[in-house]
């Protein structure tokens, strides 16, 4: 065995585990070094670094690109572009090409990103990275001293986590992934039971066999057994207990001994220590008691190991299992270290011949987590990682007393009823301490509690029931909705993802529950450490307030989901994207009948228009787009006080409301146009009139002039202007208007001398009705109003000449009450949903709406 392997694998070493290492006491004596060389090659390998880090850190989020390898002139362009593969043939200097790095990692095409693409470092993190830097700079010095350097470092990392874990003369090996320390487990797993494998290989194992649980991931297994060559059907998965959701033991056995039937050899087991998503914890007791009587090798992975750490008396977990992978880059925040592998030592060469250099595989990159394990010390990793779980034990407590919240995660102490706290203090059980530390807490909204909707007494409480589930007043129940319950987690998850930064909550999909929200506080980024107290209790207020927004809604929408069903002009809308009460599209009466294109199209103008008076009362109405491409009206959250009743109301009546404000429009539109081609008329007939009456001798344009000489035109000959009186629907003569100097309305009429009423006009032309049902309403015709504007007298006027305005008063008249109604109602409802939430499109709808 080579020095290196003897340095961590050898059981006759022994390590301190009950206080930090003298390196003075096992550093062999060798030739002193030059320290000044060494000294001035690690400070300015240390400065260049920091130097590049801290311009990275500090590198801003640009949109627009910009090429990372400038050119100099157009015949290199020319180059690049036909020979992009090839490297520049001048050098570059190293500003520059970190400048290239620099605009390679700030370049962004969304908006949504940070200001900062890399996140800022503390001084650990900071340490951390440099040591990776410095192993490249090691891997240089001569091999001797190579050798002491790489054992001192590994040596060190080794035994003081195996005081930290409670792991007594442990071995390790270190992993840039989980992956790569599967594989090594498996190769332990092997060596450990077949002493001839590096003669023999695989064919000295008689079908070689691997347990995991369902809820755990088997590709790293996968991985393992492709690198090995070991087929697939070698590794079982064993179903999960139906109550208590970890590895069901006794199967376990079951498929032992059919294994062993069919010739098979068992060979490892790998618990389920928190990696699940629900963060299971299997019963390690009994897998070591199947494990030893198979001699199989157990090997235990998972977030919950870091609860060793917390652990105040000394304990001996090697003695249950046989290894453990430690991923303390992510428990710490602490970025790039290494998988750490903490296994029982073997007395077997095989091992060494996995390595491609016995110095350098696995030792030395452990030279990240040597410094930063000193950077914190044992004190401050133990109180990270107990703060963690405590955490995890809150936010259990405030999601499991949430009505209305179902908690699918592992519960804090569910077998021993004791606490985190008590256990680190009691005598060493890795079971119960596994027992009592929850790594994660995932929960979902499933509106299981009862919601009292009126009555009371049991007989009363029964004939409400009754008419309840007549009426559409139960609430929905997630077993019949279950994707509709998906999309209320998923908006729960991004409501709290945005209203608490301080928690990482992602929304996953849980195989058997469906949409649920996790949190784990030991999947730590970079920088990132685990919330307040006052992160939990803003935490606590909002998960109640928006889950009660969830009861409420889930409430409504059966009564919603009947009411629409019952109406003769709102129609049901399925949104399968939308997570509010639902959709319902306005449709007048007879239009389904005649769904052409041309009343498709009119169909969505009209729930258009009827959405944008909507969004002005409330901003929980939105517009949709059904399945089958038409638009429709979308309802937001409500509140439990929301009266479907009367906003539904308010969606028939303002729906109506745009449909006679359409037709005004309509109207309006022919009589301009039928106006128009009135005065064209009036005017082409009194041109033409006036053509005969004077002769055609005054429009010869020189004996015009000698006959008007001769015998001048009367001065009240000209050709009267137009104007369109919307009010009346008639076409009057503009004489009134050059005459007073003002339109003649009945408004100014007293502003005649004496009061006298305005003449009639000398014209008046009635404009023909059109074929719509009449809108306007009946206005008693006032002598000479006169509303728009016309030419000059004896000017004949253009058709495109002739316009009016509507007056307020008879304009508005047809739709006044649908309008005071839509007013009302818009007061209330944006009172009510200001005061319940400000999510956009998804704002709770109005508490309480008045009757008019």
């Amino acid at each position: 065995m080579s020095a290196a392997g003897r340095s961590v694998d050898d059981p006759g070493q022994s390590p301190l585990v009950d206080q930090e290492p003298d390196p003075g006491q096992s550093t062999p004596a060798v030739a002193e070094i030059a320290a000044s060389s060494i000294r001035s090659g690690l400070a300015e390998l240390e400065l260049r670094s920091s130097q590049v880090l801290q311009r990275l850190e500090n590198v801003k989020v640009s949109t627009t690109p910009e090429s990372p390898n400038p050119v100099e002139n157009e015949e290199e362009a020319g180059e690049r572009v036909t020979s992009e593969d090839l490297l520049p043939a001048k050098h570059r200097v190293p500003s520059d090409i970190l400048k290239s790095l620099e605009q390679l990692v700030s370049y962004t095409d969304s908006d949504d990103d940070p200001e900062f693409p890399l996140p800022a470092l503390d001084d650990v993190s900071h340490l951390a990275l440099i040591s990776h830097s410095i192993v490249a700079y090691l891997s240089h010095l001569d091999r001797q001293q190579l050798l002491r350097v790489t054992n001192s470092i590994s040596g060190d990392a080794t035994r003081w986590l195996g005081t930290l874990f409670h792991f007594a003369h442990p071995a390790s090996s270190f992993h840039a992934d989980n992956a790569d320390a599967v594989l090594r487990t498996v190769r332990l797993a092997i060596v450990a039971r077949c002493p001839g494998y590096l003669e023999g290989g695989i064919p000295a194992l008689a079908q070689p066999t691997f347990y995991i649980s369902e809820n755990t991931t088997p590709m790293r297994l996968h991985y393992a057994c492709r690198q090995l060559g070991i087929p697939l059907e070698a590794i079982k998965v064993i179903p999960e207990h139906s109550q208590s959701g970890t590895m069901d033991v006794t199967l376990l056995q079951k498929q032992i001994q059919q294994d062993v039937g069919n010739n098979r050899t068992p060979l490892l087991v790998v618990a389920d220590i928190g990696a699940s998503l629900c963060g299971y914890v299997d019963n390690l007791l009994r897998l070591r008691d199947v494990c030893k009587a198979h001699n199989m090798w157990l090997h235990a992975s998972g977030h919950g190991l870091a609860a060793l750490v917390c652990a105040q008396n000394q304990g001996h977990v090697e003695e249950v299992l046989h290894s453990m992978a430690l991923n303390l880059g992510s428990w710490l925040g602490v970025p790039s270290l290494p998988i750490v592998l903490l296994h029982r030592p073997l007395q077997n060469s095989a091992l060494s011949a996995f390595e491609s250099d016995p110095i350098l595989s696995r030792r030395l990159n452990a030279l990240s987590l040597w410094t930063s394990l000193q950077a914190l010390g044992r004190k401050a990793i133990a109180e990270r990682l107990h703060v963690a779980f405590q955490t995890c034990s809150i936010l259990f407590e405030i999601a499991s007393k949430c009505e209305g919240i179902r908690v699918l995660s592992h519960t804090p102490g569910a077998q021993t009823g004791a606490s985190l706290s008590d256990v680190i203090q009691s005598p060493f059980d890795v079971q119960a301490l596994f027992d009592a530390a929850a790594p994660v807490v995932a929960y979902q909204f499933d509106g299981s509690t009862t919601i009292p909707l009126g009555g009371s007494g049991s007989s009363a409480a029964a004939a409400a029931a009754e008419r309840e589930t007549a009426e559409g007043l139960k609430p929905l129940e997630k077993i019949n909705n279950a994707s509709y319950f998906d999309r209320l987690n998923s908006w729960l998850g991004q409501i709290l993802q945005r209203d608490c930064p301080n928690f990482d909550f992602e929304v996953i999909e849980h195989p058997t529950h469906g949409s649920c929200i996790r949190y784990c506080p030991l999947e730590l980024g970079l920088g990132e450490q685990p919330p307040s107290s006052e992160n939990l209790e803003s935490f606590a207020q909002s998960l109640e307030a928006h889950v009660d927004i969830l009861r409420a809604t889930i409430k409504h929408k059966a009564r919603f989901i009947h009411l629409v069903e019952c109406s003769d002009v709102l129609r049901l809308v399925p949104l399968p994207e939308w997570a509010g009460m639902g959709g319902v599209r306005f449709v007048p009466e007879g239009w389904e009948s005649l769904l052409t294109d041309q009343a498709k199209t009119e169909l969505n103008k009209l729930n258009i228009d009827l959405v944008e008076a909507l969004k002005s009362t409330d901003n929980a109405f939105s517009l949709g787009e059904g399945t089958d491409g038409l638009i429709c009206v979308r309802f937001g959250m409500v509140t439990h006080e929301t009266e479907v009743e009367e906003l539904l109301d308010l969606v028939v009546t303002v729906g109506k409301s745009v449909q006679e404000n359409s037709r005004v429009l309509d109207t309006m539109s022919e009589i301009v146009k039928k106006g128009i081609e009135a005065v064209t008329a009036d005017l082409q007939r009194e041109s033409e009139e006036k053509l005969w009456q004077e002769g055609i001798l005054r429009h010869v344009p020189v004996v015009g002039r000698v006959f008007n000489w001769w015998s001048p035109p009367a001065k009240e000959s000209g050709i009267k202007g137009r104007s369109l009186n919307l009010t009346q629907g008639v076409v009057e003569s503009t004489e009134n208007i050059y005459k007073y100097h003002m339109q003649m309305t009945g408004a100014t009429a007293h502003q005649l001398p004496a009061n006298r009423s305005p003449p009639t006009p000398m014209v008046q032309t009635p404009v023909v009705a059109p074929a719509l049902p009449p809108v306007f309403p009946t206005v008693e015709p006032v002598p000479g109003n006169g509303n728009g504007s016309g030419a000059s007298e004896g000017t004949p006027v253009q058709s495109g000449e002739a316009s009016g305005s509507m007056p307020a008063a008879s304009g508005a008249a047809p739709s006044a009450a649908p309008t005071q109604n839509h007013v009302d109602h818009a007061r209330t409802v944006s009172q009510s949903s200001a005061a319940s939430s400000t999510v956009p499109e998804l704002v709770a709808a109005s508490s309480a709406i008045n009757n008019n």
